[in-house]
């Protein structure tokens, strides 16, 4: 393995899931963690949630010591803000019900779940962030139930739920995406991307995420760019969920003085002051995500800020 590519993750460890439970893959997929990237401080897992004949409940509520994200991302790159599915979620025991790709905020400390889906249609994938924790881990849970126990249609579990545990949980749930991060038009992707989370959506967030598809090749490619004062993950997410594995294209990326020939769904840490890109695309087989999280910067703005080298006399700029 070369200098550059230790920190990009195209085999992720695959963990038994929730065995058994109606809708869940049985495979976790962990793409970024200190076991796979020493010294990470971060933890990011992708799990596909597929349709059933009867919507399924996962019984467990779980604490977590560490900021957390979970995003349901629907996989119709058509229709990317539709999720293919009705979730309803307890977040602080308090329910929430959403039907759209939309990223639910969990500070420390707070209990979610359980979960249920209402209704399938297609396919969706769920991507787990940590925030401050390499570790990879359920949390503690503190329901009724063990990990891993799915209980089909429980509508008691919801009557004998303790009342939410603090404020609003509302103001954590974002089911629709900023449009502002990317020039207005690139040809083969969607742009401007969708932000998902920001200090503008929830203002104790001190992390952006946004993320597009691409369709194409396109063009022009993303140029060479690097952060002074933030760490960044970037991930391209195939959406074939018979082969989660398989990217749909070829792309090149730079990271360092190399250039990296990817073909498979990958995660790569970006540390502060590395230079990374070009990105350029050789082909796009199948529709896919690029998404990009910036640590510790909770806004456009202060994430890309003097990041890209493109300018016309050489110089770096911030984001279009």
């Amino acid at each position: 393995m070369s200098e550059y590519e230790r920190y990009v993750v195209k085999r992720p460890l695959s963990a038994a899931g929730c065995a058994g439970a109606q809708g869940l893959d049985a495979t976790r997929r962990t793409y970024l963690c200190e076991e796979l990237v020493p010294g990470v401080g971060h933890c990011l897992e992708m799990t596909w949630v597929h349709p059933d004949d009867q919507p399924g409940r996962l019984a467990v509520e779980r604490i977590h010591d560490f900021d957390q994200a979970i995003l349901c991302i629907g996989m119709d790159w058509h229709r990317p803000q539709e999720l293919g599915a009705t979730v309803e979620f307890y977040l602080g025991r308090q329910c929430v019900v959403f039907n759209t790709t939309t990223l639910v905020y969990i500070p420390r400390g707070t209990p979610y779940g359980p979960l249920t889906w209402r209704e399938f249609e297609r396919p969706y994938l769920e991507l787990s962030l940590v925030f401050g924790s390499g570790e990879a881990g359920p949390g503690r849970m503190t329901g009724p139930a063990c990990a891993g126990e799915v209980l089909a249609g429980a509508p008691e579990l919801a009557a004998a739920a303790p009342p939410p545990c603090g404020p609003d949980f509302e103001q954590y749930v974002i089911r629709s995406p900023l449009r502002e991060a990317g020039p207005t038009y690139v040809e083969g992707r969607q742009n401007p991307t969708m932000t998902y989370l920001s200090r503008v959506q929830i203002p104790q967030v001190n992390n952006y995420l946004e993320f597009g598809w691409i369709w194409d090749v396109p063009r022009p490619p993303i140029p060479k760019m690097r952060h002074d004062d933030f760490d960044e993950i970037v991930v391209h997410i195939g959406s074939d969920p018979e082969r989660p594995g398989a990217l749909g294209g070829v792309l090149e990326f730079g990271i360092g003085d190399e250039l990296l020939e990817l073909d498979a769904t990958h995660c790569a840490f970006i540390p502060r002051l590395l230079d990374h890109g070009p990105l350029a695309w050789r082909e796009v087989t199948r529709p896919h995500i690029e998404m990009a999280i910036m640590i510790g910067a909770g806004t456009l703005e202060e994430g890309w800020r003097n990041s890209f080298f493109d300018a016309p006399d050489g110089a770096r700029r911030g984001p279009k």
